[in-house]
């Protein structure tokens, strides 16, 4: 196990993979620790020298008591990165990640090479509708959210034929400290990274699933305007975790990517 303090909080974190190849920085989202990306990694090859962490609030990182900013999750990334020598890499966000994927690549963009940012948008859902979610929250812990929470983050198909995965997803989203759920929530509640988005300079590709039902692909593609010269694919039949629905799928559009971009 390891655990490093950064930015005032303890993060657990991993790193795998070649210890000379290219940084790759995977940043997971809100319920989820960081192997949400367990499917994902051995399609992408040894080439890489893979960096996972676990946010504040999640896993087995400090959950420290709510309010969060997206700023501080920032920081949190940005601190470890240099401390375990990141400098340069390809990070990757899903959701809330992809968030702080923007605001990494606008505050610290010699940390940032290239940008993988999957199920994600410059602004997630109007501040009502969270602001609702972590009234519901407070009153009945995530299990009272943890049925639509799945519906929003897997297929129907998924979820009716793959159950027992769906239990270890479900078991894994109300495990997650309530303070950390509830600081993350309000983060995203109160994130505008638009001219984040619009300040991105390195290569950067947008993926969604075409079932998301979190961040549909509409969202996602008018965050990819914001962004020059940005490239945006669609997962066919994922919901909003790609990396655990199709994970060949996202390893391909990834791949491909990290090649054309110079990035591999």
């Amino acid at each position: 196990m390891n655990i490093m303090k950064t930015n005032g909080v303890h993060l657990h974190y991993q790193e795998c993979g070649a210890k000379t190849g290219r940084p790759l920085v995977f940043a997971n989202s809100l319920g989820t620790d960081f192997r949400v990306w367990q499917a994902l990694l051995p399609l992408l090859g040894d080439g890489f020298r893979v960096l996972l962490y676990d946010k504040r609030g999640h896993g087995l990182s400090d959950s420290p008591p709510p309010p969060y900013q997206i700023e501080d999750h920032v920081e949190d990334l940005a601190g470890l990165m240099r401390a375990l020598g990141f400098e340069g890499a390809v990070v990757c966000g899903l959701s809330v990640g992809g968030l702080i994927a923007q605001g990494l690549a606008a505050s610290h963009p010699d940390l940032v090479r290239g940008l993988i940012l999957s199920d994600t948008a410059h602004k997630i859902g109007p501040p009502e509708i969270w602001s609702d979610r972590i009234k519901a929250l407070q009153e009945g812990g995530i299990e009272a959210l943890a049925t639509a929470i799945l519906e929003r983050w897997f297929s129907e198909d998924f979820r009716t034929h793959r159950s027992a995965e769906l239990a270890g997803w479900r078991h894994m989203l109300v495990r997650t400290p309530l303070s950390g759920y509830i600081g993350t929530a309000l983060a995203i509640r109160d994130a505008d990274m638009t001219a984040a988005a619009q300040s991105i300079q390195v290569p950067t590709l947008c993926l969604v699933g075409s079932e998301d039902g979190a961040t549909p692909p509409e969202l996602v593609r008018s965050m990819a305007a914001l962004i020059s010269g940005s490239q945006f694919h669609v997962i066919d039949g994922a919901g909003h975790l790609p990396c655990v629905e199709e994970p060949g799928q996202m390893a391909r559009l990834v791949l491909t990517f990290l090649k054309e971009s110079g990035l591999d």
